[in-house]
């Protein structure tokens, strides 16, 4: 098979650039981009490098031309290189040595979500070995489209498995965040149910009749100091008092359509289509093989488009009470500021302290879990980090 380019995407950007910026400004852009992100300069761009050349593209029209036309001009480009992905395989570069090398023995001892991602490598590898075998065997040359998407299936397979570790990672850090930020709002919790208990044993002193909700908010702090001398020893308190990270990220976004055809399973039933249609030897792609292959194309299409358009919406709830919650943060430190200023009562001001505390618990877990879901939207259709630019 005879390639009209051995970068079609490289190709296809200068092309859309040229149009925008001009022949010479457009080259210029991508060398730029390839330097600034330490890129091998000879080696074939992927929609994934695509992509951050355009987010630099876009950052350079939104200063120029105003955010409309710079989001209209990406949301067409966007759109036309997610059609250009789901028909241009990546060109792979074989993996040197045999199709199928003897590996070495697994190391014993592995923890069990280290396999995946092992076994995902090793798919990677020979997929690499089977495209180099490929191109070297005149008899294959017809397989080498396919063998192409199947090194692309294998690599994004690493990537999501790569994505899952990562996560797993992050949420470890998060779950360590937020067990300190509900041992510190317990804290305040005491503090005020302190100072309720020694204001009821005066009003009890005084003859009123509050032993029912003394004896009430006496167990609740006795209760509270148990959670307290169980948990205090177990995290580090200062956690408690990391900045919430607020994160500015248009997810209204038409990159992420981009995802929808760089999905693992999208990849591998494009791969598999690839395969049929070599097989049939039908053009037409009349066959049962083959029609089959492209019913298992679009339910992969359907179901990449569905995990895209639950993790966006989950993003944009998050998102949207996140910014509640950091409004409420703000108003409660307005008012402990205010009361120490006017020197309010120790229980007026624990109260406010109380809320606080809550309100930042509540934000900071809206935070993470919007992290949580751009790091995965990341993993899917871009090559940089969706979550690098906290708002100010």
């Amino acid at each position: 098979m005879i390639r009209a380019s051995n970068d079609p995407y490289r190709d296809w950007l200068r092309a859309r650039l040229s149009a925008e910026l001009g022949v010479s400004e457009a080259d210029q852009t991508i060398q730029g981009a390839v330097q600034r992100r330490g890129w091998t300069s000879l080696r074939a761009l992927g929609p994934r490098d695509v992509v951050a050349v355009l987010q630099d593209v876009y950052a350079r029209l939104r200063l120029q031309y105003g955010d409309a036309r710079a989001d209209r001009w990406l949301e067409a480009t966007t759109l036309d290189l997610a059609r250009f992905a789901e028909t241009v395989p990546v060109p792979a570069q074989p993996t040197e040595g045999p199709i199928a090398p003897a590996p070495s023995p697994v190391r014993w001892g592995r923890r069990a979500h280290d396999l995946p991602l092992l076994l995902a490598r090793s798919h990677a590898e020979i997929a690499g070995r089977s495209l180099g075998a490929i191109r070297s065997n005149p008899d294959l040359r017809a397989l080498e489209r396919a063998a192409e998407w199947d090194v692309q299936a294998t690599q994004a397979e690493v990537r999501r498995w790569e994505t899952e570790e990562m996560l797993s990672r992050l949420r470890a850090d998060h779950a360590r965040i937020e067990v300190a930020d509900q041992v510190a709002a317990a804290a305040a919790q005491a503090e005020l149910l302190d100072l309720n208990v020694r204001e009821l044993e005066d009003s009890l002193r005084a003859g009123q009749s509050v032993g029912p909700r003394l004896a009430h908010t006496s167990l609740m702090a006795s209760q509270t100091h148990a959670f307290l001398d169980a948990f205090t020893p177990l995290i580090d308190l200062t956690d408690a008092d990391t900045p919430l990270t607020m994160l500015d990220v248009d997810l209204a976004h038409a990159r992420f359509t981009l995802g929808v055809p760089l999905h693992p399973n999208v990849l591998r039933a494009r791969q598999a289509l690839n395969y049929a249609q070599w097989q049939a030897a039908d053009p037409a792609g009349q066959s049962q093989a083959v029609m089959q292959a492209h019913h298992a194309l679009h339910v992969a299409e359907q179901d990449a488009r569905a995990q895209l358009e639950t993790t966006l919406q989950a993003a944009r709830s998050h998102q949207s009470a996140l910014r509640d919650l950091k409004m409420q943060v703000e108003n409660l430190e307005r008012r402990a500021a205010q009361l120490q200023q006017l020197g309010g009562d120790p229980l007026s001001l624990a109260r406010v302290r109380l809320e606080w505390r809550q309100a930042r618990t509540a934000a900071r877990v809206q935070a993470h879990r919007l992290e949580e879901a751009l790091k995965l939207l990341d993993a899917l259709v871009s090559e940089g980090e969706t979550v690098s630019s906290p708002a100010s």
